[in-house]
Order: C-alpha cells, then structure tokens, then sequence
C-alpha cells in the first residue's frame, strides 16, 4: 500500500459518471427521489441536476412532452435564482424522481466523452462560478427552460443544449465554459427564431396553395 503523503492536498472529485454509478450501486430501491440525488451530489448538486434534467431534453421528444421534461429545469433553476443552499421539490414531483435505469443510460453515454471533458474543464475565472453568477446562470437556465417547455417539435433541443453546458460549468467551477455557455443562449435563440420562421413560412405557403 502507498504510504499517504502528509503534504498531499485533498483527493480530487470523482468524474461525475463514477459518482453516479456509486449511488446507483448504493442506493437500494430502484428509483431514487430528486432530493436524495441531490444530497448524494454533494457540492455537485445545482450543476450535477440542470445536466442530468437537460441532458433529457436535449433528446428528441414526442412533440407537447418535452414541457414535462422542463418543469424539473424550472424547479431547479428558480430555487438557484432565490439562493437557496440546496435543491427542493415538491412531494409528486419528488417521488416521481428518477430510476437507476435512466441514470445508467445517463451514465453509459457520459461516460465516454468524460475523460475528455475533464482534460479540458477546470476551475478557472473563479467569479464566474460564484454565488452571484449562479444566481445569474439560474435565471438564464429558467428562461431557458420556459423555451424548451413551449410544445414546438425541435423547439427545445439547443436552450436544452445550452443548460447542459450551464451544468458542467457549475460542475467543473470552470468560468470560461460559463462565458461559452452564454454564447451558447445567444445561438438557442437565433436556432429558435429560425424554426418558429420557418414554421411560419411553411403554413403560409400551405394556407396559400390550400386557398386557390
């Protein structure tokens, strides 16, 4: 056994993926309640739950579910706007929680661009990160949310998109990601306007070709 060396810092988080398959492993019922995945998050609650919420959403979904899917996105992110120490969520949703099959599929594809994420992502432009600027991530991450929520096919996927970056900012502390992120919002907003105008122009066209 390697002796423990006494000037040593404190052992680095473990990658994200590692820590949800130890609380797959622990946990003994088959579903796990939102605020248990939350406590057994840590530090890495707020971040860890916008990916995990957003990471569903980015999927392609029936169209008029995806508002489903975003209601967690609002719980998390408003409660991250008020400041709160840790994440709430009322009973039904609460007990609705998440099963360890969802975070295994989670956790299957995650896992293989993680050891590349974490050679890249790293604690850096520390205010960005902060209290302050999760409040400001929070209300970006709501509106966000308010976007994915509206029942338009495709409508949610890139503010969905732009979450999960918001999560792995948090997650890794690291304020550049933060900066791309924000860039990431201003890009959701232009793909949306894109698909409401060209939804527009297509019911134009068929309204017009239906009225000869």
């Amino acid at each position: 056994m390697r002796p423990i060396d006494p000037q040593a810092g404190p052992s680095p988080p473990l990658p994200l993926s590692k820590r949800l398959a130890q609380i797959v492993e622990n946990h003994q019922p088959d579903r796990l309640t939102f605020t248990e995945l939350a406590a057994q998050l840590h530090s890495r609650a707020w971040g860890g739950l916008l990916l995990i919420f957003a990471a569903i959403n980015v999927l392609p979904l029936p169209p008029g579910t995806s508002v489903f899917f975003a209601i967690p996105l609002m719980i998390v992110s408003a409660q991250m706007v008020l400041g709160r120490a840790s994440p709430w969520f009322p009973a039904r949703i609460d007990r609705r929680g998440v099963r360890k099959s969802e975070i295994e599929r989670l956790i299957a594809k995650f896992e293989r661009v993680e050891e590349r994420i974490e050679r890249v992502l790293k604690p850096r432009i520390a205010a960005l990160s902060g209290p302050m600027a999760t409040r400001l991530i929070g209300l970006a991450c709501f509106l966000l949310a308010l976007l994915a929520a509206v029942p338009i096919p495709l409508f949610h996927i890139a503010p969905a998109a732009a979450i999960l970056l918001f999560g792995l900012a948090l997650i890794y502390r690291d304020g550049a990601l933060v900066i791309a992120a924000a860039i990431a919002v201003a890009l959701s907003l232009a793909v949306d306007a894109l698909l409401v105008g060209s939804g527009v122009a297509a019911l134009s066209y068929a309204a017009s070709w239906l009225g000869r």
